[in-house]
């Protein structure tokens, strides 16, 4: 949606990152297990932003491609890419429209919910591939203005992988706090 990118390129307007250089927390603290579980690296980020986590990824071995609704968030993902020296593919897409066109070993999705997204993401999954999933949970606690749509019931996260072929691995909900989260790690069946 035309309005989606226009917001997004009004908050990556500035040479600041909107969400820092480092990656989320939750992928950071599972990078390690994420290269033993993966049958490869092939990488696929959604709504990768400013590329902080695709970049992070490629320094530990992926071959990372990122998609973000927003050309000024890829063109910065882009610079920062090139002055760390690795490579990642950004593209600029629409994820309500993106078709996920090849097999992946990992995706990740942070910060981002497109529900109807969910069973593309583990259809493009390779054999043992991973999902690392975490985003916004309603809560009484959640500070700011968000859109309800946007926001994961407590339970629906479980709820939305419980059916696909895998195996949820992790699963964990952050109500308290200003930033309730819910998270889950999810790996396709190998046969």
């Amino acid at each position: 949606m035309e309005a989606d990118r226009i917001k997004w390129n009004r908050r990556y307007a500035d040479d600041d990152y909107q969400m820092g250089l480092r990656p989320s927390q939750f992928l950071a603290e599972r990078i390690e297990l994420l290269k033993t579980l993966c049958p490869g690296r092939r990488a696929l980020d959604i709504a990768s932003g400013e590329g902080r986590n695709s970049i992070f990824l490629a320094h530990h071995g992926f071959q990372v491609t990122a998609v973000d609704i927003s050309d000024r968030g890829v063109e910065k993902g882009e610079r920062r890419m090139k002055n760390e020296g690795v490579s990642v593919d950004f593209r600029t897409a629409d994820l309500e429209e993106y078709t996920i066109a090849r097999e992946y070993d990992l995706v990740i999705n942070l910060n981002f919910l497109l529900r109807d997204l969910i069973p593309k993401e583990v259809a493009a999954l390779s054999r043992g591939g991973v999902i690392l999933f975490e985003t916004i949970l309603d809560s009484p606690n959640l500070q700011g203005i968000h859109t309800s749509h946007y926001l994961l019931q407590p339970g629906e996260l479980r709820r939305l992988f419980i059916g696909e072929p895998g195996t949820i691995l992790e699963y964990d909900e952050f109500p308290d706090g200003n930033s309730p989260t819910a998270r889950i790690l999810f790996q396709k069946r190998i046969i």
